[in-house]
């Protein structure tokens, strides 16, 4: 049998024991080291890795023209259908018939053409119209000048004669006069005896006569004068009998040529309707595929204006429609390059590293809508870019969904962590160039 051990031998022993007890165990210990070199690796990875920020949005595939989106078809006029010509799917080019509308009185076009012929004829008379008007217009006019000359020259005649009467006159005073001295020579001579009685009497004769012609010369004077006077007046009311004959000739024109406007509008009226009661047809106005048909056939009455059918136009030209938070329209601008994922289309998005993205296409914004839907989203329109293909129309019609992420700026992954931690904008928008040059200008 052993000796005892010495107590203190013992107590070192009992302690290394407890060591080996809570000892770490060795694969603990490497789990550790792996855990700190990952801290540090991601640590590393934050402050040198770089991450593409992007804005996010949902749309669809549409044409880029708006013509070539879907469109409806409504009716030109009120009617019943009686006839259609296609079926939804059904492939039209243009001018291929789509349907047949009839009016509700079938015999509407004849009495629109008749009631257009009966406004022609009524046309036709009010212009003939107008035409006689003007002539007499001329007419008067010739009249006027015509009677204004005439007059004219009847008051030349008539102040020559006031000349010639005048002369008369001034002959008769003459030859009064003379009477007169011969009367008085003769009355001295026959009291001195050297001439006879008869002599005197024929002196007192000549005086006499003498006298009356000039009674004669003054009448014709003042009757010259008068028909001067006459003559003057009756020009005035010649002129202005004309003058009012041409403004009523004037005011009838103005009458006719307003029935001929009015007429004029009722034509054109009834030529909109008649063509409108013309257009029985409906045809494609371009080349796509018939979507839906929104009207019934036989006794379906439709009016004028209510859709009929709702048509796909076929195009190669799409581009995608994508609706963004108004948060983030400041920092979009044209010609920013997206991504876009075609719903249908197998795809893996990485929306940090886009080269490793897998079954998405690119695209450029083309579009920023400059107002918002209502309800504080905006619409961008993305176009391919030159170097994308995406998938043909068979698998990219309209109307598919996309889901889209338009690229901004490469930054750091440890800031994009840190910006989404405290719930920052991916980036600030550049500053306008009217407020650069202002600072610059300061």
């Amino acid at each position: 049998m052993s000796a005892p051990l010495p107590a203190r031998v013992a107590g070192d022993r009992g302690i290394r024991a407890a060591a080996l007890l809570v000892r770490t165990p060795r694969a603990l210990r490497l789990i550790g080291r792996l855990i700190a070199l990952w801290l540090v690796l991601v640590t590393v990875g934050l402050a040198f890795i770089p991450w593409q920020q992007s804005v996010s949005g949902e749309g669809r595939v549409v044409a880029f023209a708006p013509l070539e989106r879907q469109q409806e078809l409504n009716a030109p006029i009120e009617g019943r259908i009686t006839r259609w010509y296609v079926r939804e799917g059904s492939k039209v080019k243009p001018g291929d018939l789509l349907l047949e509308l009839t009016d509700n009185d079938p015999a509407i076009l004849v009495r629109l053409r008749e009631e257009r012929e009966a406004v022609l004829a009524r046309r036709t008379a009010t212009v003939a119209r107008v035409n006689s008007i003007v002539a007499r217009q001329r007419s008067l006019e010739s009249s006027r000048v015509a009677a204004i000359r005439g007059a004219e020259n009847r008051m030349t005649m008539a102040g020559e004669r006031i000349k010639a009467a005048r002369q008369a006159l001034e002959g008769t005073d003459a030859a009064q006069v003379t009477a007169k001295l011969n009367l008085e020579r003769q009355q001295k001579l026959l009291e001195q005896g050297l001439a006879s009685q008869r002599n005197l009497e024929l002196a007192q004769l000549e005086l006499v006569r003498t006298a009356t012609e000039r009674e004669r010369a003054q009448a014709t004077l003042q009757a010259a004068q008068g028909e001067a006077t006459a003559l003057e007046a009756d020009r005035f009311r010649v002129e202005h009998d004309v003058t009012a004959a041409i403004d009523d000739a004037r005011a009838a024109e103005a009458t006719a040529l307003a029935e001929e406007a009015n007429a004029a509008a009722e034509l054109a009226r009834l030529e909109v309707r008649l063509a409108r009661q013309s257009t029985m047809e409906i045809k494609a106005p371009l080349e796509g595929t018939v979507l839906r048909v929104q009207a019934g056939q036989g006794n379906a009455f439709v009016k004028a204006g209510e859709p009929l059918l709702t048509l796909v136009p076929d195009t190669s030209d799409r581009a995608v429609e994508l609706w963004v938070d108004g948060n983030d329209m400041p920092l979009l601008s044209d010609g920013r390059p997206v991504r876009l994922q075609f719903e249908g289309w197998p795809a893996v998005q990485f929306t940090g590293w886009p080269s490793v993205a897998v079954g998405t296409f690119g695209g450029q914004v083309a579009l920023i809508d400059a107002t918002d839907d209502g309800s504080g989203r905006f619409r961008i329109l993305v176009r391919p870019e030159a170097s994308a293909s995406w998938p043909s129309e068979v698998y990219l019609r309209q109307g598919v969904r996309v889901n889209g992420w338009v690229l901004l700026d490469q930054v750091k992954l440890g800031y994009e962590l840190w910006r989404r931690f405290n719930g920052f904008p991916p980036t600030v928008a550049p500053p306008e160039p009217k407020a650069e040059k202002k600072g610059k200008s300061k």
